[in-house]
């Protein structure tokens, strides 16, 4: 709608200055036409905006004009009082500034709008962390955080997964993304986008050189790109198993994007796809840093599937990854390549010399 449209531009102007008309009709979806036909209309209303010409041109409110009005409509006042849990905020040493910045949010929403925000607020919470996630190791976020908003380099000394020693990095951060109670570092090294998670730096120390980021590039699209690589990553060894019904809920949420596609059962179903994506969203974005099978021709998939068992197909990136899978113990079995059975066969018979005898 046009008003909307207006509104939208008067507090783009009063928050960002002088904006180029090209950048409003970007963010508004418009032409740039459009977006000089609504200025003059803002300036017919009585607001004193005006346009300059030139290559630092733009289109700006006369200094010291603000106004108060909000324009939020009932939905987005209600959108603004859904609240994750704290975790998020509380990292990052906001949360009581979150609580505050809501109640004078709630002071300027008109009356009318006032009692369905507040319930929002009291019925409706996103959690965004994992069931059972168990503790997690502190992320200290003060010196990320003053690199990013200050647009200096970072030096750190991170310990990547499965190593112990520390490794030292400068790099040239995007931003922190928090993602299923976890947060990582987003930054270029040497040029090359990079995802650190926050609690393997041991340390990190804001340098006095200006950061380096890639022309045109911002945190969003680096995120997006990162996290492809992570849910995308090869997995050529594919691994056919077959596991106990009973099993089959609690196989598909931990071996997560392990899966190459839905299990099979006797019947050929198991739930709808869209419970299996869900599933299968449970872990897909856990990390594997080392740096769906097909049932063999002429293998009869109901002597796998038949008598309380199910299918699952599943892609490792290396071989002995495939040990993630004894964890299920005898409700899980290996059909093939053999390769993958020797190496829990092996495992298997490491554990029980381990454990044959009782300690002193």
């Amino acid at each position: 709608m046009k008003a909307d449209r207006l509104l939208s531009i008067l507090l783009l102007l009063q928050t960002r200055g002088r904006v180029p008309a090209s950048e409003l009709a970007a963010r508004l979806e418009v032409s740039t036409r459009t977006v000089y036909r609504d200025v003059e209309a803002l300036s017919a209303s009585g607001v004193p905006v005006y346009a300059e010409r030139g290559r630092h041109g733009g289109i700006a409110l006369l200094p010291g004009f603000r106004t108060d009005v909000t324009g939020l409509t009932a939905d987005e006042a209600r959108a603004l009082f859904i609240l994750a849990a704290q975790g998020a905020h509380q990292a990052l040493g906001l949360d009581a500034a979150l609580g505050s910045a809501l109640r004078k949010v709630m002071a300027a929403l008109p009356a009318p709008h006032r009692p369905a925000a507040e319930l929002t607020g009291r019925r409706i919470l996103v959690d965004p962390d994992r069931w059972l996630g168990g503790p997690r190791p502190a992320a200290d976020l003060d010196e990320l955080q003053t690199a990013v908003f200050t647009d200096q380099r970072l030096r750190i000394r991170y310990r990547h997964g499965g190593e112990t020693r520390l490794r030292t990095y400068t790099v040239d951060p995007y931003g922190l993304v928090a993602k299923a109670g976890t947060w990582y570092l987003v930054a270029d090294r040497r040029g090359r986008p990079q995802l650190f998670r926050a609690d393997r730096v041991a340390s990190a120390t804001v340098t006095d050189a200006p950061v380096r980021r890639r022309p045109g590039a911002e945190l969003a699209e680096v995120w997006a790109q990162l996290r492809r690589q992570v849910e995308e990553r090869p997995a050529p060894v594919r691994v056919t198993a077959r596991i106990r019904r009973e099993r089959l809920d609690l196989a598909v949420r931990i071996l997560g994007s392990a899966l190459t596609g839905p299990p099979r059962t006797a019947d050929g179903e198991y739930g709808t796809d869209r419970e299996y994506e869900a599933d299968r969203e449970y872990e897909a974005d856990r990390e594997y840093e080392a740096d769906g099978a097909d049932v063999a021709d002429g293998a009869d998939v109901a002597d796998g599937a038949g008598d309380g068992w199910a299918v699952l197909e599943l892609g490792y990136p290396v071989l002995p990854a495939v040990r993630q899978l004894l964890q299920f113990g005898d409700s899980l079995e290996v059909l093939d390549p053999p390769e993958a059975r020797r190496v829990l066969a092996d495992a298997a018979a490491a554990l029980g010399d381990l454990y044959a005898t009782d300690r002193p």
